[in-house]
């Protein structure tokens, strides 16, 4: 009779609270499910720009345009590593290179370490987990997901049938498969990460879009960056101005003329535009099956991209172009008349772990650095949140190619250090927004500069 009393009691209260709600949060409150779906979306080479609700005047992402339109598009998100391995290795531990360890291609994460991903975690909770496309972790492993097709390097694939399929073809015929096989009576996480717009590197022609967009794009003029000249090359580093460096290696495959210019740079931007179709089909397969209301749907890049800067391609480098990348959270849980926002909060790439984790209920364990950034959005009042972060980035075939590098970058200034050749660089962003002239030299700014040498001294400690 006590135990019936007590529990009486218990709902008594739970009414009182949830009556005493606004009439919104009340509905919301009963409407939200316990554990949200997640759909995790990463493409390869975008930058931060590369949409068309971040005001590109070109490119063409009616799909993603239309997710940032119903959820949050973060325009100062940043990755703590701008290469695909050791960026991938942070989303999936929500940690720091420092700490997790990966610093070259094909090293896998150690058993310890993959237990404490938010993959294993959410599995653990009950999800059901798939993943698609490029993982650039090592090897997948069948055993750490329910659903696995992993594959990269090429735009063109064997399709088993004598034929060939486009990677990001394939990418959505899996994920669809995904959402169609998965178990009905289980909350799933699927991770779909697409190899466009990544180069194919030994291709001659680098970007190899399929058939039905070859039209897109035509008759239409690709800005130049302001900055892609070689006066700006020569302000690179001594050690980055050379024929030797690797990104200006690969801009001599693609962007060394103004004709090449034009015609990779659209073919770049036709596999964007492939991949954001896409998301279009994924999204409408979520529709069909009713949960796309109760999903979690969160849009990134592994790291940002030379358009020719500095006269340069690819990434690595500590500058904003290979930094910055595109951030839109679509969460379910988000009031209406909060959506369509944008927040210039500092996101990080481990940042995206702990909100995995969080839209399913789960607290992230003490080894992860990043935070939730569900808080920005949805509290009343956010949380204090960071205004500076640790860039950290290893060599990668030879300090001539590719050195290693930190950084501390904050909204003011960014402070940039090349271990290797002991070399400074400091950057004033309220002046100098595009990064163009070292004033690691002024006197003026000598006391800034002592501040961030011992930022970055203090961060190298941290981050481990």
């Amino acid at each position: 009779m006590k135990s019936k009393r007590l529990t009486t009691s218990i709902v008594a209260v739970a009414t009182a609270v949830l009556l005493a709600m606004p009439n919104e949060a009340r509905a919301q409150n009963q409407s939200a499910p316990e554990k949200l779906n997640i759909l995790f979306l990463l493409a390869d080479d975008w930058r931060w720009d590369t949409l068309g609700c971040a005001g590109n005047p070109v490119v063409k992402t009616p799909h993603l345009d239309a997710l940032a339109a119903r959820g949050v598009r973060f325009t100062q998100a940043r990755v703590t590593t701008s290469i695909c391995s050791v960026s991938r290795a942070s989303i999936l531990t929500g940690q720091h290179m420092a700490r997790h360890g990966i610093r070259a291609f094909g090293v896998a994460l150690a058993p310890k370490a993959w237990e404490e991903t938010y993959v294993a975690l959410l599995r653990r909770a009950g999800y059901w987990t798939g993943f698609v496309g490029k993982f650039g972790v090592g090897k997948a492993a069948p055993a750490h997901f329910d659903f696995l097709r992993a594959y990269e390097g090429v735009h063109w694939l064997k399709d088993g049938q004598a034929g060939k399929i486009h990677v990001t073809q394939k990418n959505e015929q899996d994920a669809v498969e995904f959402l169609r096989q998965r178990p009905k009576d289980q909350p799933f996480c699927l991770s779909v990460s697409f190899f466009a717009a990544h180069a194919e590197d030994k291709a001659p022609e680098q970007y190899l879009p399929q058939p039905w967009s070859e039209k897109l794009y035509d008759g239409v003029k690709i800005p130049v960056p302001k900055t892609a000249t070689q006066v700006h090359f020569q302000r690179l580093p001594p050690f980055l101005a050379t024929d030797k460096n690797e990104g200006r290696v690969r801009w001599r495959k693609r962007f060394d003329t103004p004709e090449k210019y034009q015609l990779y740079m659209k073919n770049y931007y036709r596999l964007v535009s492939e991949a954001d179709a896409a998301v279009g089909k994924i999204i409408e397969e979520l529709k069909r099956q009713g949960v796309y209301e109760n999903t979690l749907i969160v849009f990134s890049t592994d790291n940002g991209y030379f358009h020719g800067e500095r006269g340069l391609a690819d990434k690595w480098y500590p500058y904003e172009e290979a930094l910055r990348v595109p951030l839109l959270v679509c969460d379910p849980r988000l009031p209406k008349e909060k959506r369509g926002q944008s927040t210039d909060a500092m996101a990080l790439n481990i940042d995206l772990a702990p909100l995995f984790l969080g839209s399913a209920g789960i607290g992230p364990p003490q080894g992860m650095q990043g935070r939730d950034l569900a808080p920005l959005y949805l509290a009343a009042k956010p949380p204090p949140w960071r205004d500076e972060f640790y860039y950290q980035h290893p060599v990668i075939l030879g300090k001539d190619r590719i050195p290693q590098s930190e950084a501390v970058v904050r909204r003011e200034h960014v402070y940039i250090y090349w271990p290797d050749f002991q070399f400074e660089e400091l950057f004033d962003h309220a002046r100098d927004p595009l990064q163009e002239t070292n004033v690691a030299g002024d006197p003026a700014l000598a006391h800034t500069l002592q501040i961030m040498r011992k930022k970055l001294e203090t961060w190298r400690e941290s981050a481990k």
